[in-house]
């Protein structure tokens, strides 16, 4: 089977990532260390970690290393307080991170220890994972969410190196697509060590899918944990951008294709009325922003990228609009904001983490497709935290709405201010569950 399945990865991988890579301009350092081969420094670093496999855990957390893999932003940023939970449990043990977009890789490297290695995840080819898993040696491995990478986990599983996986959840998609290959998704899910689900909904969608119940444990959703800055200048930012007391910050984070033209149209329907609003369009993206400027010109608008801002040149004109071009920013434009969009949602994508906002109780809209997020959008619509809306119609009456009564938009970021606190534990109940496995099968 795993035959097959390295034929067919090598396939996909040269006939569309390489080209992905080399022909759309997608070229970035990982790409060497996604076929196994390490910059020098890491590899040195990686050369410490060399132990014999079986060895006690007492010394085992001396000499090897823990690895996390968290795909990309979300999981990343959702994994902070688990990694600091983890360097306070094992302080002796080197922590490797790895990703697999440069946007995760970004941000893993902004939140690592001095003593993290930060790594873009191998490619899934039995050899190359092989290679890595050798090189890196861990005694414990942990992966954020569902991600399910047969040739790797088959190694590490063949080296009796345990692997759990944390905030794991099964999506509509992903529960289709597996139950039509359960036969080969069951002996991969049979392969890891412990479960830590989101829901239950997830728990039952595992056992539907093979997956041993025992293995199984429901802990909640990480997301609701994340770390989010506490001493961002809300004075500060505001100034950056130029923004008047009066003025009202409307954000569009996380946007996708088609949807940007939307926001476009609905702001410049609003601007009539509320000339003191003001828009900043983060898309999911950065490498978009050129791509939004042309699109804001269409609509009659100047465009001001993040990167380049220069808050005392700044033209207080109603034709500007905010562009953000830089990763790592968009939760400190959340904290400023007096609306905010979350994007991937009028599109049928699937909806991006509404958790951010919520952070800073700011009233949140989202669009009919948040199937990537359907238990959080349904904990934050049952309990009037969060507004749906269908179209470019609803969402243009929406904003006017909370933009007319400002007391209703405080109410509405309130309660999802305080339906986030109410949810959070899982980082805790997690790393429990990690300590507990540890010890059981490091006695």
């Amino acid at each position: 089977m795993f035959i097959f399945y390295d034929i067919i990865f090598i396939l996909v991988f040269l006939f569309w990532y390489l080209p992905e890579y080399l022909f759309k301009g997608k070229f970035h350092f990982g790409f060497w260390m996604r076929l196994g081969i390490f910059p020098r420094q890491i590899s040195q670093r990686l050369a410490g970690q060399r132990a014999v496999v079986g060895l006690p855990i007492a010394q085992a957390t001396g000499q090897r290393a823990i690895w996390l893999h968290a795909v990309s932003v979300g999981e990343v940023l959702a994994s902070q307080k688990l990694l600091s939970g983890l360097r306070k449990e094992y302080p002796d043990s080197q922590i490797v991170i790895s990703t697999v977009t440069p946007t995760g890789n970004a941000v893993a490297r902004k939140i690592a220890g001095p003593q993290d290695i930060v790594i873009y995840l191998p490619l899934d080819i039995s050899f190359i994972a092989a290679a890595v898993a050798c090189r890196i040696n861990p005694y414990l491995v942990i992966i954020a969410e569902t991600e399910l990478w047969p040739n790797l986990i088959g190694v590490l599983n063949k080296r009796g190196i345990p692997i759990i996986i944390v905030n794991a959840r099964i999506s509509d998609g992903s529960f289709r697509g597996y139950g039509l290959i359960r036969f080969l998704i069951r002996p991969v899910l049979n392969k890891i060590s412990l479960f830590c689900l989101q829901t239950e909904t997830d728990a039952q969608r595992l056992a539907a899918l093979g997956a041993i119940p025992e293995k199984l444990r429901v802990t909640g959703n990480m997301k609701f944990d994340a770390s989010t800055p506490l001493t961002i200048d809300n004075a500060d930012y505001r100034k950056k951008l130029g923004l008047k007391e009066e003025d009202k910050l409307l954000t569009a984070g996380s946007t996708h294709p088609g949807e940007e033209e939307i926001i476009l149209r609905v702001y410049k329907g609003l601007l009539n009325d509320f000339p003191g609003l003001k828009l900043l369009i983060a898309p999911r993206h950065p490498d978009r922003a050129k791509e939004i400027g042309r699109l804001a010109l269409n609509y009659g608008f100047d465009s001001i990228f993040i990167s380049k801002l220069q808050p005392l040149t700044i033209d207080h004109r109603l034709s500007t609009v905010f562009i953000l071009d830089t990763i790592g920013q968009l939760v400190s434009f959340y904290a400023v904001s007096d609306i905010v969009f979350v994007g991937k949602s009028l599109v049928n994508k699937g909806g991006q983490n509404i958790l951010e906002p919520a952070f800073f109780a700011k009233p949140i809209l989202f669009g009919p497709h948040m199937f990537n997020f359907r238990e959080i959008t349904a904990l934050y619509l049952a309990n009037q935290a969060a507004v749906m809306v269908k179209d470019e119609e609803e969402l243009s009456r929406k904003i006017r709405f909370f933009l007319a009564n400002p007391l209703e938009a405080d109410r509405l970021g309130r309660a999802g201010k305080e339906l986030l606190s109410l949810n959070q534990g899982a980082t805790e109940r997690n790393l429990e569950a990690i300590k507990k496995g540890v010890r059981s099968l490091f006695p």
